[in-house]
């Protein structure tokens, strides 16, 4: 069963000061310890008979899907992502590749790509071994909007400013423990409209400029 995850969103309503009550098992992401730390706000872990009932088997989880693909290259940090997205609570689409086997990472970039604009999930990441062709790949279909980011900041300024909706890794440039933190932050960052929507708004503008062209 995924366990529940705790972001800075769900702090807006927190007084300072204040205590959020978790269940046993829920996990925080690294900008939501900040900003409890930041504003003074304690998590209690719940005892066991104080925490609520388990969601009922038959009733489906209201989360987002992620897509996640990677080359040969970024098989085994795909693996142990898809591990931590489940235990935050994200549904996972796995679209390959499924072994450490050489394959070519614009087929599994472009499915995440299209898992995205077909609606199909929310947000996607891809992994390579650099993480730089999977983004270039991704960033061809239409709609797919994909950041290679190597730290908090810029996962964090991705999605804030640019509102990235697909992630790029280097998995042979990263470490586990970084790419778990970078996907943490990334996934919890919200869009700042703003004068920022301007400039997406751009972007999408020429994609439609040059869209068909070759």
């Amino acid at each position: 069963m995924a366990r529940n995850v705790i972001t800075m969103r769900d702090l807006e309503g927190v007084e300072a000061g204040g205590e959020v009550q978790l269940a046993p098992g829920t996990l925080i992401t690294p900008l939501a310890q900040e900003e409890a730390e930041r504003r003074g706000i304690v998590f209690r872990v719940l005892q066991a008979e104080e925490a609520p009932a388990p969601r009922a088997a038959n009733q489906p989880p209201q989360t987002r899907t992620i897509a996640i693909g990677a080359d040969h290259g970024g098989f085994e940090l795909k693996e142990k992502l898809k591990e931590h997205l489940r235990d935050w609570g994200y549904r996972v689409l796995d679209l390959g590749t499924d072994s450490p086997a050489a394959v070519d990472y614009p087929d599994f970039a472009e499915a995440v790509a299209l898992a995205i604009v077909r609606g199909e999930a929310q947000l996607g990441i891809v992994l390579d071994s650099a993480g730089i062709g999977s983004a270039i790949a991704a960033n061809k279909v239409p709609g797919g909007r994909a950041a290679m980011c190597y730290d908090r900041a810029t996962a964090r300024n991705s999605r804030e400013h640019n509102n990235a909706n697909i992630l790029s890794l280097g998995a042979r440039l990263i470490s586990p423990e970084a790419a778990r933190e970078i996907v943490a932050v990334w996934l919890q960052t919200p869009f700042a409209g703003g004068r920022h929507e301007r400039r997406v708004e751009k972007i999408r503008a020429i994609e439609q400029r040059y869209s068909g062209r070759r």
